[in-house]
């Protein structure tokens, strides 16, 4: 391999222009999303807000159909995800290795852990609606359907999964949004008339 044959270098072994542009972007980009992490209502309404255009911008065009299609049961693919163990529990039932939830009262607490953390979900469903946004923009996309079909269609696949997903829950017993361990109060010491002293 001679000396100018990698990826994103110019003969002389320095970067080249383009290389060193997309780099910087992907740094602004990294660094604006490590800013929003902990801004997590502001993200959600941002995309709420940006989904809502997008569904005015297909209402007013009144086209896009299958790109409206899409872009839901991919939503709901990674919602699914969101609200599913990372360790799925049937797979672990057979086998004593590894962590799995509590199933009884007494059971050591473990915190819920997502097969898809929130902040993936957010970004994966946000990229989702922009790259929608951009079909929009191009005739090829614009596939003629009978839409009333397809929003059935979609009702009765969101219908089922939940249906599914739910009852998975409840044969292992999670509860896919945990707040933190519970507090218990210790035993009350009782108050006699002595005072502490040191």
């Amino acid at each position: 391999m001679s000396e100018g044959d990698s990826v994103g270098e110019s003969v002389h072994g320095k970067p080249s222009v383009v290389f060193r542009f997309f780099s910087r972007l992907g740094q602004i980009y990294q660094s604006f999303l490590d800013k929003s992490t902990p801004f997590t209502a502001i993200r959600w309404v941002m995309t709420l807000g940006l989904s809502f255009i997008y569904m005015i911008r297909v209402y007013i065009l009144q086209g896009w159909y299958i790109v409206t299609y899409a872009l839901g049961i991919y939503h709901l693919n990674l919602f699914i995800a969101f609200l599913s163990p990372k360790v799925d529990p049937s797979l672990m039932e057979d086998s004593d290795e590894g962590p799995s939830l509590p199933t009884k009262q007494n059971e050591e607490f473990r915190p819920f852990i997502r097969r898809l953390p929130e902040f993936k979900f957010w970004h994966s469903a946000t990229k989702g609606i922009v790259v929608a946004m951009v079909c929009t923009f191009f005739d090829a996309f614009n596939v003629p359907v009978f839409w009333p079909i397809l929003v059935m269609y979609f009702i009765m696949l969101f219908c089922i999964t939940m249906k599914r997903q739910i009852k998975h829950m409840i044969k292992y017993r999670y509860i896919p949004f945990t707040h933190g361990k519970r507090k218990y109060k210790g035993k009350e010491e009782p108050t006699s008339g002595k005072p502490f002293s040191s």
